[in-house]
């Protein structure tokens, strides 16, 4: 039983964070929220990453150049995501850039245009991780580089869980708040099962040091992400979320690249 929820929960979470298609029965008697299925978050960045990971480990074979798989890599994953998150970057960089105050931030955050805020941290964004990755494939075999990302995809879903879970709904209305909030349970089996998996991802074939250095970069830089988004918004939003993922996975994938 607790089996065939996780795997209804794991299904939802793949739905809800890309655009890869799940079998409908997986939906039967789903009222739409998200709180309890968010724990099968860390699961579903591992399901997103493989087929990005396979491209960047195809690549990387055929000694095409680090950079460009690494590039071809993410631009696999942004398309499997639809962008998701990389649209949550860039709106909380325009809000939080140029928001005067609460309101006229969350204002900025709610239009779909792309202010200079916004491009600039897509850029940095793309750079960061690309320029880690190739790095890391440098000082790494072509499998354990690959394995990175789902790893980083791993822990990076569970810090997007942990700010959820951290900070009340800023809006009455939104995608974040009609999904519901995750739970405590929820968030401490997001948080635990995203630093088992990872490991066992990193740890066999990169060693113990630069494991630590990706959660510590991952935890360090998504608290002081939730601290900062608490003081000027004195909440979440989906467009927080998205950035709160995004600002985890870089900081761990540009630690463990440093770590090695």
């Amino acid at each position: 039983m607790y089996i065939g929820n996780y795997a209804a929960d794991l299904a939802r979470s793949v739905a809800f964070l890309s655009r890869i298609p799940m079998p409908s029965f997986a939906f039967v008697g789903f009222d739409g929220k998200l709180d309890r299925a968010s724990r099968a978050f860390p699961m579903a960045g591992i399901v997103i990453a493989l087929v990005p990971a396979l491209v960047f480990l195809v690549m990387l074979g055929l000694r095409a150049d680090r950079l460009m798989s690494a590039f071809a890599a993410l631009a696999v994953q942004a398309i499997l995501t639809g962008a998701l998150h990389e649209d949550g970057l860039a709106d909380c960089a325009d809000g939080l850039g140029g928001g005067r105050d609460r309101d006229h931030a969350l204002s900025i955050m709610k239009d779909s245009r792309i202010g200079t805020y916004g491009a600039i941290s897509l850029i940095l964004s793309f750079a960061l991780r690309a320029a880690a990755l190739a790095a890391i494939a440098r000082a790494a075999p072509p499998l354990a580089a690959a394995l990175t990302i789902p790893a980083i995809a791993c822990i990076s879903r569970g810090a997007l869980v942990w700010h959820w879970h951290r900070l009340p709904s800023a809006r009455p209305v939104g995608v974040a708040a009609a999904a519901g909030q995750p739970g405590e349970g929820s968030m401490h089996m997001a948080l635990v099962s995203g630093c088992v998996l990872s490991a066992l991802l990193l740890w066999p074939s990169l060693g113990l040091f630069p494991l630590v250095c990706a959660l510590l970069g991952c935890g360090l830089s998504v608290m002081a992400f939730t601290r900062f988004v608490h003081r000027k918004l004195e909440g979440h939003t989906g467009d927080t979320l998205g950035a709160a993922q995004q600002i985890s996975e870089i900081a761990a994938v540009c630690a463990l690249a440093m770590a090695l």
